[in-house]
């Protein structure tokens, strides 16, 4: 195997001892394997680690911006190499993080679109009712609750345990990234739509997941994100609705409602105020909008 090729190999298994999310872990595994790929070119040698230098860097960077690659994800590749150069440096196994010394594409600033409370709301009343016949009906409905109602994120969702949960006293236990852990308070509709699926889940073993498959195993996020575009594309109409669009709902609303920053950064375990931010410039536009609609003179 490569010497490049076993880094790699080495440096996720770091991850996984880390217990970083299957997610990340994915992603990462992905990006590297392409960097990979990109320096074992057929009938020729990879190069050794010593010639992983910062023109090495800059050829593989410049090969990115020829595929026509959106600035986000350059940004993210670039952050997955940055990474596994810090690991190499802690090995011994290179001079400098070579990565961090090329420049950082800037993304463009894009705000994300938000349902209304009053969509969101229709959402969820019209998958509580049932207009779907699904065998899964009473777990999805407590998917969406706890999706909109706590702003969770997939990978969130998918972790909480039965021990994570305080039904009496509302309370959820979350553990986000970085493996740091938030409680959330849970909402009477999410608790109740919680008690209901708790009362017909059906494991397998001693599972201790709170959403599990029809199987009984845990419910992995891109089922999640399957069942969210399932009933987002036959009620709403939006196939483009993911889990994430209700964590930006969730925060929006309540922002919207009177909630102050900090407090909105606490409920979704943001580590910078900065990222909860874009939150205030969505409610901006809301607020333009309805004056360029109402003002005579916009």
């Amino acid at each position: 195997m490569p010497e490049l090729a076993r880094q790699i190999e080495r440096f996720l298994d770091e991850l996984r001892r880390e217990n970083v999310s299957a997610h990340t872990l994915r992603s990462y595994a992905s990006d590297l394997r392409q960097l990979l790929d990109y320096f074992t070119p057929p009938e020729a040698e990879p190069p050794s680690l010593e010639q992983l230098d910062i023109l090495a860097v800059r050829e593989w960077l410049g090969d990115l911006y020829r595929g026509d690659l959106a600035a986000v994800t350059i940004r993210r590749k670039l952050a997955a190499v940055r990474s596994l150069f810090r690991f190499l440096v802690r090995e011994g196994l290179v001079p400098a993080n070579y990565a961090r010394l090329v420049r950082t594409p800037k993304a463009p600033k894009t705000l994300p679109r938000v349902m209304t409370a009053e969509q969101a709301n229709n959402l969820l009343d019209a998958i509580a009712t049932g207009k779907i016949d699904r065998a899964q009906l009473v777990r999805d409905t407590a998917i969406f609750e706890i999706l909109y109602g706590c702003g969770l994120r997939v990978s969130e969702l998918v972790g909480v345990n039965l021990e994570d949960l305080d039904l009496s006293g509302r309370w959820l236990r979350v553990r986000g990234k970085g493996r740091k852990e938030r409680q959330v308070p849970l909402p009477s509709k999410a608790a109740a739509a919680l008690d209901r699926y708790l009362a017909e889940r059906k494991v397998s073993g001693d599972e201790q997941a709170v959403f599990v498959n029809p199987r009984g195993g845990r419910l992995t996020d891109r089922a999640v994100r399957d069942i969210v575009k399932l009933y987002a594309t036959l009620l709403a109409g939006d196939p483009a609705l993911h889990p994430h669009s209700l964590r930006h709902a969730y925060a929006t609303h309540l922002l919207s409602d009177g909630a102050d920053l900090r407090s909105i950064q606490e409920l979704l375990g943001h580590a910078r105020l900065s990222t909860t931010q874009k939150y205030t410039q969505l409610s901006l536009s809301d607020l333009i909008a309805v004056y360029d609609r109402a003002h005579p003179k916009a």
